[in-house]
Order: structure tokens, then sequence, then C-alpha cells
């Protein structure tokens, strides 16, 4: 099976950035987005698309990124996906993944590449991947670390906010996370612009 390589990397010029994002569809939370520069002396093995790892897989990778990759992470919260729509809060936190990768670098990027098929507001050179996370290195590296802190995000709401299972469900919209959103009712963590949650406010 094909794994992800620097094929979409190399037409540019350094340093190349891969971004990609965690938390669209959940219905609670915030969503989570990372920006990636690889060392290609020293890529870690087995980055794959977050989706194809395993939860202990992809925080060993994480791990060992934040060692030999400069990272940027980026969070737009639950009130601004409320206020601007999940499409522009992802946005927006991949312009801050991008704009704390910077940071790191102490250099603009000379191109960006984005997963999927729609790019931020930015003055960065940028190149949308549709399945990048499948593709393209960067873009793959970018999805774990965006995954692994989204997850321990949502571990830690779940010690604030039992009873919603998203220690397991990550606040996606599974069967026993909307069984508990009925019964408990929203909580501050909940985006009330998704159409369950809306649900859940109307008096019965």
């Amino acid at each position: 099976m094909a794994r992800p390589s620097f094929k979409l990397e190399r037409p540019h010029g350094d340093p190349v950035v891969g971004v990609d994002e965690a938390g669209r569809g959940p219905l609670a939370g915030p969503v989570v987005a990372a920006a990636v520069v690889l060392d290609r002396r020293r890529v870690p093995k087995g980055i794959d698309d977050s989706k194809k790892l395993c939860a202990q897989r992809r925080e060993a990778l994480s791990l060992e990124l934040r060692s030999k990759a400069c990272i940027g992470v980026g969070v737009a919260t639950v009130e601004e996906i409320d206020t601007i729509n999940i499409l522009w809060a992802t946005m927006l936190a991949m312009e801050r993944a991008v704009e704390a990768l910077i940071e790191c670098l102490g250099a603009e990027p000379a191109m960006v590449l984005v997963d999927g098929n729609r790019l931020p507001r930015w003055r960065h050179a940028a190149v949308p991947v549709v399945s990048g996370d499948a593709l393209c290195l960067s873009i793959a590296a970018a999805s774990i670390i965006a995954k692994h802190e989204r997850d321990r995000m949502m571990l830690d709401y779940d010690r604030d906010h039992p009873g919603y299972g998203w220690a397991s469900n990550k606040g996606y919209g599974t069967a026993d996370h909307r069984a508990a959103l009925t019964r408990l009712g929203p909580t501050p963590l909940h985006r009330r612009s998704f159409a369950p949650v809306a649900q859940a406010l109307l008096p019965l």
C-alpha cells in the first residue's frame, strides 16, 4: 500500500509547510490545526494519514515529530465555530498554526501545502491538496499532530464533563453521545450551531 512521500514538496523551495486539521465533524470541542516542516534528514519512520494509525502509534509519532520537526498548532474555539461557522473556524485554526510555526522557524514558508480543497485567506503561497494526508509526508505529519493534540484535549474535557463518552468518541456524534446529549443537555463545549445540539436545546 502506498504511503505519503516528498513528491509534492520537491518542486518548491524550503521551507515547505504541511497543514492539516482535526475536529471538523464533532458535536463538541474545538477544531485543531497543525503546521509542520519536516527535517528531510530526520523523518520519523511510519508517518501516514492519522486516520490509518492507532492512538498509541499517533502518540509515539507525535512525540518523535516534536523532537525532530518544526511544529505550530492552532485552535479555534467552540465560540468561534458557532460565530463564523466550522469552515472558517477551521481556516482560522490553520492560520494560527502557520503563524505559530513561523515563530518556530524564524522565517516565512516558501510554500504551504494544505489538506483539502480550500485555503485560508492569508498572505502565504499555498496549494490545496485533496487527500493530502495520504499523499504528502508533511501534511500526514500535520494530521498526526492535530489529531493527537485534539484527542488529548477531549480526554481532559471528558474528566470535566463526564457522561458524554468523550474519552472514546472524542466529541463525535456517536449513538452514546447523542443519547447523553438528550439526557443531560449540552455543555459549554457543545457546538450550538450544529443541528443535533440545537435540537437538544429546544424546549420539550
